[in-house]
């Protein structure tokens, strides 16, 4: 069976994001792209599967940092790292 592969234009419009958002997840390496030449085509369906499983690696961080920044606000100024006075 032939793959439909799109280019960055068709598959910002396909996902309606910005092109820019294609270029800087393809550059990060969170979607899958296959150059041809010069020419980046990516299929819809491993780009779809890479953003799943991408965003619940993200949400995942997301929780993590948000409480290590909730331990930080309960912590007072002076017992913060790197916050101590310089007596």
């Amino acid at each position: 069976m032939k793959r439909e592969l799109l280019t960055v234009k068709e598959l910002a419009a396909e996902l309606r994001m910005s092109v820019k958002s294609i270029q800087r997840a393809y550059r990060k390496g969170e979607i899958p792209v296959e150059w041809l030449g010069r020419m980046a085509r990516f299929d819809v369906d491993q780009v779809r599967l890479a953003m799943e499983r991408n965003g619940r690696n993200r949400v995942q961080r997301l929780n993590d940092n948000s409480a290590q920044a909730a331990r930080d606000c309960r912590q007072s100024p002076a017992s913060r790292p790197g916050n101590a006075p310089d007596w």
